[in-house]
């Protein structure tokens, strides 16, 4: 098993909480933001690249050779074991909106496992924190998934913006909504994932979801004694899967088995 350093792992800690509260700051300040359209259906705002500057500028000081992929940035090319994988506002739709469920995240992956991985929601004071092999924690608490059955779970999903993402989601949306408990989207992969680790949902749900969307959290739901998987019921690895289901270890059965029929 690789392990980070205490020092790193407290720096990465203070680096993600110091740009929560920054996005919370002008999350709170009201501004009208006017977003930038980098496709159809995805934005960018402002306080996107004001995030990713503060992580990226600490980044390459703390570890200058080391690789980094950021969702707007994107791929700084270093050939190294170890990659920083950040989403620096995840839930842009949700902040622009005012609609306060956002986070930070940030994801260590080395040789293509990830190892450690930071999720912050600044304005519903959640902060995750895992490493492999060390278990999972919201606040400094340790966190489980629960051990409810599909008959009494709530599922969350989210989606790529490819058309065959869309199209498998309204599928999956259209099958769970008639058959479970609820079935809703949150707008934030970091606190979906966060709230399947912390026993609050069940599962998570996302065709065509961007790694740094799931590195992080696919981790901590594990060290929360769950299960990633892809959509065909393979585990979930990074670089390889693009579908991926997060669950409580309990209702993946007969989750996997009615999405393979959609």
């Amino acid at each position: 098993m690789v392990n980070i350093s205490q020092n790193l792992s407290k720096q990465i800690t203070s680096l993600v909480k110091k740009t929560g509260d920054t996005l919370l700051k002008e999350f709170k300040a009201n501004k009208i933001i006017k977003p930038n359209f980098k496709s159809k259906r995805e934005i960018v705002t402002y306080a996107d690249l004001l995030a990713e500057k503060i992580i990226l500028q600490k980044l390459k000081e703390l570890t200058p050779d080391w690789h980094i992929i950021s969702e707007e940035a994107g791929d700084n090319e270093i050939k190294s074991d170890y990659l920083w994988l950040i989403d620096p506002l995840d839930g842009t739709t949700n902040f622009y909106m005012g609609n306060p469920l956002f986070a930070v995240q940030i994801a260590l992956i080395y040789k293509n496992e990830p190892i450690a991985g930071w999720i912050y929601a600044p304005y519903i004071k959640e902060f995750y924190w895992t490493q492999k092999g060390k278990g999972a924690f919201l606040n400094n608490k340790k966190i489980n998934v629960s051990k409810r059955p599909l008959s009494q779970a709530l599922l969350t999903y989210c989606h790529g913006y490819g058309e065959h993402s869309l199209k498998k989601i309204v599928k999956i949306y259209e099958h769970f909504k008639l058959k479970q408990f609820d079935i809703r989207q949150l707008g934030s992969a970091a606190i979906e994932f966060g709230w399947v680790a912390k026993g609050k949902t069940e599962s998570y749900l996302s065709p065509g979801a961007n790694p740094w969307d799931v590195a992080p959290g696919a981790l901590l739901v594990r060290e929360a004694g769950g299960k990633v998987y892809d959509f065909e019921g393979q585990k979930w690895q990074y670089g390889k899967s693009q579908n991926v289901v997060a669950t409580n270890g309990v209702v993946d059965k007969e989750l996997l088995r009615d999405i393979k029929k959609l």
